[in-house]
């Protein structure tokens, strides 16, 4: 029998700093998309509080409680939960996506590249490990946001068996073409699924465009947003997938003893 999986990206406007009313927010979604039959849902970054960099320590502090927010909720759902949100650790703030399986923490990823133009390097600490976990929606892949420009990261999650790749984000105007058709090569050139979640809206001198999309292994656009707020559905064919993958197969023509292998 052919495995599908229902998947949703939850699109929002952050409201800056305010944990309390986005939990209200995301907490709603889930038990929107919940009712439609959604296994897998994915949050934008830093969703909890957008970047409010003055406040993150404060807000870092918080993290737990939301996390066990979510949890519970979860458990009450079987919904696979992924997104982004604050983390301190010894005296360092990290941008980490966390991955809730149906109650359980199963693990979590601290963005590997930050994106100066926005000042992450001089509020945040880089990551230093990928993530590949396998999930009751299948084995995800984790990238945050800006770690889309780095073509490198997606392929060794692709080598190491990812069938999801989901990325929060907050990608900024002007660059909606680059968004789109970044997200469109990840998934077509490592042949998976992928759930992007951008936010919407206004944070101080940034405008989030939204467009959050949710792609084929094919690259085909199953669902897009618009600049509002959206919570976008699609299902993903697992066998679809594999059979693909045996179409044309990118991975066994591979040459890694000519341009090297990934570490």
């Amino acid at each position: 029998m052919k495995k599908k999986l229902c998947a949703a990206a939850i699109q929002f406007n952050i409201t800056l700093g305010e944990i309390d009313r986005n939990l209200m927010t995301v907490e709603a979604a889930l038990d929107r998309v919940a009712k439609q039959n959604v296994q897998l849902a994915v949050l934008p970054e830093m969703w909890s509080v957008g970047y409010d960099y003055k406040r993150l320590a404060k807000h870092a502090a918080q993290t737990p409680r939301v996390i066990e927010a979510l949890c519970r909720q979860t458990a009450e759902l079987s919904l696979v939960v992924v997104g982004s949100l604050p983390e301190v650790d010894e005296g360092k703030i990290y941008n980490t996506a966390y991955v809730i399986d149906r109650g359980i923490l199963v693990g979590s990823y601290r963005k590997l590249h930050l994106f100066s133009t926005m000042g992450e390097d001089r509020f945040l600490a880089a990551g230093d490990q990928t993530l590949v976990v396998s999930t009751s929606a299948g084995r995800l892949g984790i990238a945050i946001c800006y770690d889309l420009r780095f073509p490198e990261l997606f392929r060794k999650m692709a080598l190491e068996g990812a069938e999801i790749v989901c990325l929060p984000a907050e990608w900024p105007k002007p660059r909606q073409e680059h968004w789109r058709t970044l997200l469109r090569a990840r998934a077509m050139e490592n042949q998976f699924f992928v759930v992007a979640t951008n936010c919407c809206g206004i944070q101080g001198k940034f405008d989030f465009f939204g467009m959050s999309l949710l792609l084929s292994s094919r690259g085909e656009v199953l669902a897009e947003g618009g600049e509002t707020d959206s919570e976008l559905l699609a299902t993903f064919d697992y066998q679809e997938m594999l059979d693909y993958r045996e179409q044309i197969r990118c991975f066994d023509d591979r040459r890694p003893e000519i341009y090297g292998t990934l570490l």
